[in-house]
């Protein structure tokens, strides 16, 4: 069997070209990451009471026990680390699962319109937080409200895919629609509830949730959402390569060897997994996981191997700067 000259020059033509990606993906992650960072720093340096970023930097390096001689006052440390700080880390790691669920959305639905919450999981997160709201259940304890919001959420997938499984075509097109019709029924049992809300301070409670935010968020929010959402960035990222596939059609995806309704359904799962953590604790915020993807298409390309970790440090950055500032001392 004669091998042709050809065939000699493709390997390590091939063997380039991986390179050239794995240069590619590390430096482009490397000076997001380093964006992020600066932006977490400056994000939390912002606000009615003024901390300069160095003293920032010098609060997160004396509670990670690196040997930094910054001075630091109490009343900079406890700005920081009881106010602003577990907002900024909540917006980052919120911002990363939304980032990641609808890129990988995008590229499962072959929409370029699909978001996080085509699935019912955003207007399920809401009806379990309007609920809880509705009957004042977040009076037991602060953390009742997200949970509640993260189980229906988890309830509302599940039926969707229920629902969607249970037609004999549990198609995409399918998914989709049993998504949007839930979406539109679950949206008038929360205007239902605010049309028989008891009093203003009701109104205002869910309509303020609603509108998503960070305002009171603490360090409980933040250990409660990032397990799920690492879960789910984590079990995306792995899936890059199976979604460039999969953007091909399914076809020619499972002649490559990818197993489509498998690998099609935990993208739905991590995806639903890390938005439902992400709205549970933030409430209802659409632009990340839509514009995120779309705008780094532009810079980095479509490979998923590169385009998902970038749209985790991008999702982080861009929403780090919400709502630092706003209400940093607030009580609410």
């Amino acid at each position: 069997m004669s091998i042709s000259a050809t065939d000699v020059t493709a390997v390590p033509q091939a063997a380039a070209r991986a390179v050239a990606l794995r240069l590619r993906i590390a430096v482009t992650l490397t000076v997001l990451a380093l964006i992020l960072a600066a932006a977490v720093v400056i994000a939390t340096s912002l606000g009615p009471v003024q901390v300069a970023p160095l003293r920032v930097w010098g609060v997160i390096a004396r509670e990670l026990g690196l040997p930094l001689d910054l001075a630091v006052s109490e009343r900079d440390e406890a700005v920081v680390m009881q106010l602003r700080l577990p907002r900024v880390l909540l917006a980052a790691i919120c911002g990363a699962g939304l980032g990641v669920a609808g890129a990988a959305l995008q590229a499962v639905f072959r929409n370029p319109l699909a978001e996080p919450g085509v699935t019912g999981v955003s207007s399920g997160a809401s009806l379990g937080a309007v609920a809880v709201l509705f009957w004042n259940l977040d009076a037991w304890h602060p953390l009742v409200l997200p949970l509640g919001a993260f189980l229906a959420a988890g309830i509302t997938v599940a039926a969707v895919y229920g629902i969607a499984a249970g037609t004999g075509r549990a198609s995409l097109a399918t998914i989709v629609l049993v998504g949007l019709a839930v979406n539109a029924f679950l949206g008038g049992v929360v205007s239902a509830f605010v049309a028989n809300a008891r009093n203003e301070s009701e109104i205002r409670s869910i309509i303020f949730w609603l509108q998503g935010g960070l305002e009171a968020r603490t360090w409980e929010h933040v250990r409660l959402a990032v397990g799920p959402i690492a879960v789910g960035v984590v079990g995306l990222a792995a899936l890059g390569r199976d979604l460039n596939l999969l953007l091909l059609g399914d076809d020619l995806a499972g002649a490559a060897g990818v197993a489509v309704r498998p690998v099609r359904w935990a993208v739905l799962g991590l995806a639903a997994l890390a938005t439902g953590a992400a709205v549970a604790v933030t409430g209802v915020i659409s632009f990340v996981g839509l514009v995120i993807p779309h705008a780094l298409r532009l810079v980095v390309g479509s490979d998923h191997r590169l385009l998902l970790p970038a749209s985790a440090l991008a999702g982080e950055r861009s929403w780090s700067f919400a709502t630092p500032s706003r209400g940093c001392c607030s009580s609410r």
